[in-house]
């Protein structure tokens, strides 16, 4: 099954994504940090990267660009998991390399099936 890290500082966000994932058979590699999220997907090169954009020190965005620009993560999805939901930050997102934008909260309801379309 898909292994998807999730890159959250929030423990009730983290435990969110997590319960609605797990049951679907999914692995979780979690990381609260961008720092612990790039070493992380260097070593376990997950299927997809649910990537919060504010983060404390690095921001999920600068991590994005950071994974990007390193051959052996370049080709994992990474998908914005953000509270901000202003104008020009799903282009900003898209702009740092992700492949979508998902805003919290989190949806219930339609978030494991956007999550499978990035798969």
């Amino acid at each position: 099954m898909a292994k998807i890290m999730i890159v959250e500082d929030n423990p009730a966000n983290m435990e969110l994504a997590t319960d609605l994932l797990e049951p679907l058979g999914y692995v979780i590699l979690p990381a609260e940090t961008a720092e612990e999220g790039i070493r992380l997907a260097t070593h376990e090169l997950p299927d997809l990267i649910l990537m919060d954009v504010a983060l404390p020190g690095m921001d999920g965005l600068s991590a994005t660009q950071r994974l990007k620009g390193d051959p052996r993560t370049q080709g994992i999805p990474i998908v914005a998991l953000t509270a901000h939901a202003m104008s020009g930050d799903e282009a900003r997102a898209l702009a740092a390399g992700c492949a979508g934008y998902i805003t919290k909260p989190i949806d219930t309801r339609s978030f494991p099936a956007t999550v499978a379309g990035f798969l």
